[in-house]
């Protein structure tokens, strides 16, 4: 496309031409091409003839003119042309054909284009950042390398600042964010950016997913980024703007030896020029406005910068721990074999959950070494000894007051020694009964014995004992009545006389039918010599008391004084 001539040199070839002069004439006084003064004298002809009637003026005389109420409707309810076609011949009998229809329906989409509505915030309300292309930098092998220009713009006052770096990742941008906030001496409430990698980890403009440590650095300062809509950047207009501005106001025609140096000039520049500038839009001084309105309105800054961490994805190990800068640092057991999100600095590790819910905090250790949350170790690997000496006496306590007795004199007299006795005794509940073991504590400390092996024989000895009994049931034995009789009969007197035994103790059972009359008398008991007393034994606990005869060494029983006074049935 040919370039095109200013306006007044335009009027001037129209004029001259008018007045009569020719093409050559022109050409040479404006010094353009004859040709060129050609074109815009026949333009000038064009433009003075009556206007051609447009498409757009023959929508009036357009055959679907009367219907036009009924095809913006069916237009606006997302109706294609052919279906509001097809209804105009069905329901109204239309006659035109159906490029008609489309024509006009074309014509009814096309919407005049809305100007843009400017927005404007309240002072330390928003500020807006972007990155474009720095001045270039000399490397020490001579060839040029370009870095990326960072600059914030507070959107009210129009204060920005500018820093260049070499990457636009995540650890830069948030280390320009913190150095910008140092520069104004506050904080905005929001910052506008673009979908930016750096910061932003899935762009959507209704539910964008920030980077983990960008939020983080948020919640630090108490704002919120806010990014745009994704390839519209009339979202933060105000900073689009300033790129350029930068770029060819403070960096254009310069060339850097280092980065240092450059972000030493953009601040100087800042200083010295930005801030005392009128805006084009705010007609007003940059540097006053800010320090009147602006900056008392900025959140404060916190005591201390941003503890920049590093960040990663670890395994969680079968001991529940993660490796991080090689030491080791406990997690929850119910996280072993599964991924954690690790967050690290010069002093702590926090540890999170797929969610980004913190589940652990540690201080950060040196190489090599180990740093476990005792609540993070399960409890069926938590040992009693770990527990200690009171949760062992607490437990000793419900076996008895005796056994809680020994127990604290044990750990009294034998100091750590004693938190294993602790365990044994506990370890005998298991096998015997609590009273059993409150038993031998008690004897235990009656006698003051303090070590575990007693209380173990006293326990034992006192189980042989009960397990003792006497048979109730034997060939040998008889029944008790028995012996009742057996003693009975043997005391009996008759004249002064001791009956015969053998024979009483049958006539007692019934065993003879006859009975003397002498013998059915009831008769005092008498005392027995002693030396009775073992013929009675043989006579009562014989086997066969009530048949056989007796034997010759107890045919009689002799009174104290050595006689005999009766003989047995072996008479």
């Amino acid at each position: 496309m040919s370039n095109k001539l200013k306006m007044a040199t335009a009027n001037a070839i129209v004029v001259l031409w008018r007045r009569g002069w020719s093409y050559r004439r022109i050409a040479r006084e404006l010094g353009i091409h004859r040709e060129t003064v050609r074109r815009y004298v026949k333009g000038a002809l064009e433009e003075s003839k009556p206007a051609k009637v447009t498409a757009g003026d023959l929508a009036s005389r357009s055959t679907c003119e009367p219907f036009r109420k009924l095809i913006s409707d069916k237009v606006g309810a997302g109706l294609s042309a052919q279906r509001v076609y097809q209804d105009l011949v069905c329901e109204h009998g239309f006659a035109a054909s159906y490029e008609s229809v489309k024509r006009f329906a074309r014509r009814l989409r096309k919407r005049s284009s809305f100007p843009f509505r400017r927005m404007e915030c309240l002072p330390g309300e928003e500020a807006q950042v972007d990155f474009g292309k720095g001045a270039p930098v000399l490397a020490e092998d001579g060839r040029k390398r370009f870095p990326y220009v960072f600059r914030i713009v507070l959107s009210y006052s129009r204060k920005a600042y500018s820093e260049v770096v070499w990457r636009q990742t995540t650890e830069s941008f948030i280390r320009c964010l913190e150095n910008a906030f140092r520069h104004f001496g506050g904080v905005p409430r929001t910052i506008v950016i673009d979908s930016l990698r750096a910061a932003v980890s899935k762009a959507d403009w209704y539910d964008p997913e920030l980077n983990p440590k960008v939020e983080e650095f948020c919640r630090y300062y108490g704002t919120v980024i806010l990014p745009t809509k994704p390839y519209t950047p009339r979202h933060k207009g105000k900073v689009e703007r300033e790129i350029g501005y930068v770029r060819n106001n403070a960096l254009k025609g310069h060339t850097f030896k280092s980065l240092s140096e450059e972000n030493l000039h953009l601040l100087q520049w800042e200083s010295r020029v930005a801030d005392h500038r009128i805006h084009g839009t705010t007609r007003k001084q940059v540097k006053k406005i800010f320090l009147e309105q602006e900056r008392p309105a900025l959140l404060p800054l916190p005591a201390m910068p941003f503890p920049f961490f590093h960040e990663g994805e670890r395994s969680v190990h079968r001991d529940a721990h993660v490796e991080v800068d090689k030491a080791y640092y406990s997690v929850p057991p119910e996280y072993v074999g599964r991924s954690v999100w690790v967050r690290w600095d010069c002093r702590l590790v926090r540890i999170f959950n797929q969610r980004m819910e913190q589940i652990a905090v540690h201080v950060k250790r040196d190489m090599g070494r180990f740093s476990t949350d005792p609540a993070h170790i399960a409890s069926e690997k938590i040992s009693s000894v770990e527990r200690g000496a009171e949760f062992l006496l607490r437990r000793v306590t419900l076996i008895g007051t005796h056994s809680a007795k020994w127990a604290e004199a044990v750990l009294e007299r034998r100091g750590v020694q004693g938190v294993r006795v602790l365990l044994g005794l506990l370890s005998l509940t298991g096998r015997y009964r609590s009273l059993s073991i409150e038993n031998a504590c008690q004897k235990a400390l009656l006698h003051g014995s303090l070590r575990l092996r007693d209380i173990r024989n006293l326990i034992e000895h006192h189980q042989n004992q009960g397990e003792l009994h006497f048979l109730e049931e034997h060939p040998i034995i008889r029944d008790i009545s028995d012996y009742a009789k057996a003693v009975k009969i043997s005391f009996r007197q008759e004249g002064g006389k001791i009956i015969d035994e053998f024979t009483a103790f049958e006539a007692a059972s019934g065993d003879h039918e006859e009975k003397s009359p002498a013998q059915g008398q009831a008769l005092p008991a008498v005392q027995p010599p002693a030396s009775a007393l073992g013929s009675l034994s043989s006579v009562a606990l014989s086997s066969e008391p009530a048949s056989g005869k007796l034997s010759e060494a107890e045919d009689g029983v002799k009174t104290e004084n050595g006689d005999q006074r009766y003989k047995g049935r072996s008479e």
